[in-house]
């Protein structure tokens, strides 16, 4: 199997290098080994949210000279970094995705909890405020759903009562569901969504918050509308007359679940090989080139690709693997930045920044992936993969696998330019 470009990972990063690729007209493959961590995550896309004090930031941009040498934005730079990030948006929106945020300023986006974080891109349907701003309305209701059980109304009106605003807590009484709520095992965001997204029970739902909205200002409901039709929010709004918004729930997650269809439609519309359910197993390289890879579903038929990406994620989608004395990466064998000692991978307090969390694959300024120090030159390494940044405590991971996925392909088609 031949391919201008093989990656292997069909995550954020994977999945956004391969449709920057796909509509340049290369011949692309992306190889999948399970589920998607956008499954996972809140829709909610961070760039650079915190400080190493834990500070919130606001202008993100400013703070990039202050990042460590090996944050995968320093090894782009500033201007590289900015110009990849106004790329990966247009690419999302071109993707049908549609986002409050900018680039140059971070905003608060309301969790579950009903506290605020401060993020980069948040999907339309969640509410949001400008930092060191209100939310916009002095008076909301907070409507769960009877027997659900992955979001609690009364937790994120406390806290949002704390800041000032009126809040008042119901559930839904939605007939459709009760088949659901009779089994619990299967009452969870993504199947309740695909009741709800039926015409006639949309009509429905819209009539209950009707009867619910009385004189709030806006209506917030947990993440369980709008899976298959992005615009279910839309049309409930026109029908009720005032702003229904959404929060994330507990995985899995209806807005990282959306993102993830989208993204691999667009892939896929543009050409692009998806292998779900496969894994890389080995891969074979000569001198400095990697040259065949080797997949679980087809054993002795080699993928051969010109480039090769990896987008295989951290320890949560085993793209690293920790044993008792050692961190690796188990494809090619690359370097890592990791600590010798296992007890300098993790801090006794849970609620401090981890340093096993900046273990990842090193790189050169190319984001290539090297071997004994030594660039293998067709391999470029994107994502939650790479290391020296903390994803969690620098609130960076998806703005990382943007602006690496943007930055990797676009070296990739300027190479191609040279070769023609």
């Amino acid at each position: 199997m031949k391919f201008d470009v093989a990656i292997i990972g069909g995550g954020l990063a994977g999945l956004t290098c391969g449709i920057r690729l796909a509509e340049q007209g290369k011949r692309c493959a992306i190889i999948s080994a399970g589920q998607s961590a956008l499954h996972f995550s809140s829709g909610s896309l961070d760039f650079l949210s915190y400080r190493e004090d834990g500070s919130t930031i606001n202008h993100p941009l400013a703070e990039l000279a202050a990042l460590s040498p090996e944050h995968p934005y320093s090894l782009l730079g500033g201007e590289c970094v900015s110009r990849m990030a106004v790329e990966a948006r247009r690419l999302l929106t071109d993707c049908g995705l549609r986002f409050h945020g900018d680039i140059e300023q971070n905003h608060l986006r309301v969790t579950p909890l009903g506290t605020l974080r401060a993020t980069w891109l948040s999907p339309t349907e969640v509410p949001v405020a400008e930092l060191e701003q209100p939310l916009p309305w002095k008076k909301i209701a907070i409507v769960g759903i009877e027997g659900f059980l992955d979001f609690q109304p009364q937790l994120a009106a406390g806290s949002l009562s704390d800041k000032g605003i009126d809040v008042i807590t119901d559930y839904l009484h939605v007939p459709a569901l009760d088949r659901l709520r009779n089994n619990p095992s299967e009452f969870w965001a993504i199947n309740i969504a695909r009741v709800l997204d039926l015409p006639e029970n949309t009509e429905l739902l819209a009539e209950e918050l009707i009867r619910l909205s009385g004189d709030v200002e806006a209506l917030i409901l947990p993440a369980c509308i709008g899976l298959e039709n992005p615009d279910a929010v839309t049309l409930l709004r026109q029908r009720v007359g005032k702003p229904v918004m959404l929060v994330p729930t507990l995985p899995p997650s209806l807005l990282g679940m959306r993102m993830h269809m989208a993204l691999r439609r667009r892939f896929q519309q543009l050409g692009g090989q998806f292998m779900p359910g496969d894994a890389v197993l080995r891969a074979e390289t000569e001198g400095q080139h990697v040259t065949r890879i080797y997949t679980r579903n087809h054993t002795d038929i080699p993928v051969v690709a010109r480039q090769v990406v990896l987008a295989s994620g951290s320890f949560f989608s085993n793209g690293l693997i920790a044993e008792f004395d050692r961190i690796y990466e188990p494809v090619f064998g690359l370097d890592v930045h990791d600590a010798a000692q296992r007890a300098d991978w993790t801090q006794e307090s849970m609620f401090s920044a981890q340093p096993y969390l900046r273990f990842g694959v090193k790189t050169d300024s190319q984001l290539r992936g090297t071997v004994a120090g030594q660039p293998l030159n067709n391999l470029y390494i994107i994502g939650a993969v790479l290391g020296g940044y903390d994803p969690i405590s620098q609130g960076c991971g998806a703005g990382v696998s943007l602006v690496t996925a943007q930055y990797a392909a676009e070296q990739i088609l300027a190479l191609s330019e040279v070769e023609a």
